[in-house]
């Protein structure tokens, strides 16, 4: 007689069984028991990768829900659409569509608003993750490959938002992109016939422009993306993590938590928390409300919009950067565009690819390192890192205080002086401040985060003296918060 296995009940058998029936066929017990045992450092600032993950997650599930409606076309018509002001404007198709998203689709507004702030809040995580990776040294040998793997995917997806809102066809991106196509043409000898490549011809592009644009911001580079994702998270997991020295802690072993179930119900909990945070945020606060800015024309160039965040920098270094062309005869050698467009970002991620090899040389370290520094343990390092901080800030600033300038009367020539020699000066105080810090920190071991570090102890008052005798000491190693 034909006997068959009975059918799991509950949500524990349920996984049991899963587990039994694909180890039967593909023998997943071993690599399941692995990845169960696998342990995660008891850090906060390890969650920051998490959260740019997660952010990616909420990115890629509201991103398909915007192609069902978005129409990549240049082709002019007449909206006669539910909002309004608008009505009789002449504009693109594209612009059009999005503006029928926000005003006519049942939570259009919703996930386009949710797929903007996912968008900054990816860019948030990855920018202070790399942060962290870089003031506590875990760029080291081996971590290098993964630390250059990272910043790849902090340059695409730079490119990724400027081409998403580039999308819309509105005043603020139709200007965005006459910056880029500019941009291009800054390129020495290639420049024309990268701009018209891509373009399709001469600004703002031929009709196939905005479907070249989908393609990328909806296939390539999302794939790109995932697959940088994956390639990093299994070199993580191949080598395992890097941890903070404490007790117990060493080169070769990793204290923490186990991936199940406390870590993986941990991480999950965060996947909802960023989640629902970001749908709180596209539901709540308002961003990108293109129906203000009006549809693109050529003849139009301003609106009192700013850009996102991500590309303030870029902006304010075209901004900074003086009106010098060099020439021979009539031939213009490099436009102006050139040195904040182009030069500017290389030096930026050409520095940050630049500097574990430079950091090798200088210190002559080429050893494995599995535990990693206090920023106050290498003080020329977050000196260093620090006063760069601060020259991308000087740059991120004169692109996004002209309104702040504007209410002060300060002229807009008088700002562009102030952040030329800011983004010079300022760094070289930041360095030599940061540096004094880090050492004084680590020659006195002060955790000013953590409260006093001194102690206060009140004795009694004496009887019918009225007064308290107090006296200082120093706590213990187990009294320090």
């Amino acid at each position: 007689m034909a006997t068959h296995k009975a059918q799991p009940e509950g949500a524990g058998e349920v996984i049991r069984w899963t587990v039994r029936w694909l180890d039967e066929r593909v023998g997943t017990s071993p690599g399941i028991k692995k990845a169960l045992r696998y342990v995660f450092p008891d850090h906060w600032s390890f969650m920051l990768g998490e959260i740019a993950l997660y952010s990616f997650v909420v990115l890629v599930a509201t991103g398909i829900f915007l192609t069902f409606f978005y129409e990549p076309s240049s082709a002019t018509v007449t909206y006669h659409g539910g909002y309004a002001p608008l009505r009789g404007l002449t504009m693109s198709r594209a612009y059009e569509s999005v503006v029928d998203l926000s005003f006519s689709v049942p939570a259009g507004l919703l996930i386009r608003q949710t797929h903007h702030w996912a968008a900054n809040v990816f860019l948030v995580a990855i920018v202070l993750h790399l942060m962290r990776i870089f003031f506590t040294g875990a760029f080291r040998k081996p971590r290098d490959i993964n630390y250059y793997i990272g910043l790849t995917m902090l340059t695409l997806a730079v490119v990724e938002g400027y081409v998403g809102y580039s999308l819309v066809d509105d005043l603020l991106s139709g200007q965005g992109l006459a910056i880029g196509y500019s941009t291009a043409m800054s390129l020495p000898v290639v420049g024309g016939p990268l701009a018209f490549l891509l373009w399709g011809g001469e600004f703002p592009g031929a009709d196939s422009f905005f479907t070249r644009l989908l393609i990328i911001h909806a296939l390539i580079i999302p794939v790109t993306l995932a697959a940088l994702i994956t390639v990093h998270l299994t070199i993580i997991v191949r080598q395992h993590h890097s941890q903070f020295p404490g007790p117990g802690r060493t080169e070769r072993n990793t204290v923490g938590t186990p991936m199940w179930p406390a870590y993986a119900l941990r991480s999950i909990g965060l996947l909802f928390a960023v989640t629902s945070v970001l749908f709180l945020l596209g539901g709540l606060i308002q961003i990108n409300p293109i129906w203000e800015w009006g549809p693109f024309d050529t003849f139009l160039s301003t609106n009192g919009a700013q850009p996102d965040w991500y590309l303030g920098w870029l902006i304010g270094a075209l901004r900074l950067m003086p009106a010098w062309e060099p020439h021979i005869g009539n031939v213009t050698l490099v436009p102006t565009p050139f040195w904040g467009g182009v030069l500017f970002p290389l030096a930026v991620f050409g520095f940050l690819y630049l500097w574990p090899t430079m950091e090798r040389r200088f210190t002559g370290d080429q050893l494995r390192h599995d535990l990693l520094d206090r920023p106050r343990d290498n003080p020329v390092r977050t000196a260093t890192g620090a006063a760069f901080a601060t020259w991308v800030s000087a740059a991120f600033f004169a692109g996004s205080t002209d309104r702040v300038f504007l209410q002060l009367g300060i002229s807009y020539e008088g700002q562009v002086w102030f952040w030329r020699i800011g983004g010079w000066l300022l760094p070289l105080v930041v360095y030599w401040l940061v540096k004094r810090i880090c050492v004084e920190l680590a020659r006195t071991e002060v955790h000013p985060l953590r409260g006093w570090a001194g102690s206060v102890v009140t004795v009694p008052a004496a009887e019918g003296s009225g007064y308290a005798a107090v006296e200082e000491r120093t706590p213990g190693p187990d009294e320090v918060a």
